[in-house]
């Protein structure tokens, strides 16, 4: 799970300049993002250190926290607050997303 946070905190990187264009037209929408961004790297380390059933709980919260970033991207591309997400955060994102997604499958 160690190569997975290393790309989220890669997403991370790439979010501080969005966020700050974001905070310019939206603040909540971007405390949101300062919120669900961080939550994602906390929760997969979180996840690796436990077993049982808490491993899976951080992995899926992770994950919906990870999915709440993109959306947040997503509804800010909406608003033109923003032009677009970064490609670079986008694939970082769906690796991110696809890779909790296997984890969680296998339990």
């Amino acid at each position: 799970m160690l190569r997975i946070v290393e790309v989220w905190l890669e997403v991370l990187r790439g979010l501080r300049g969005l966020i700050e264009q974001i905070e310019r037209h939206d603040g909540d929408l971007a405390r949101q993002l300062r919120r669900s961004g961080p939550s994602v790297a906390l929760n997969m380390a979180e996840g690796s250190g436990v077993r049982g059933k808490n491993r899976g709980n951080r992995y899926a919260i992770a994950l919906g926290e990870a999915r709440e970033t993109r959306t947040c991207l997503q509804v800010a591309v909406a608003f033109g607050y923003i032009a677009a997400i970064d490609p670079a955060v986008e694939k970082g994102i769906d690796h991110t997303i696809g890779t909790l997604v296997k984890v969680i499958r296998r339990g």
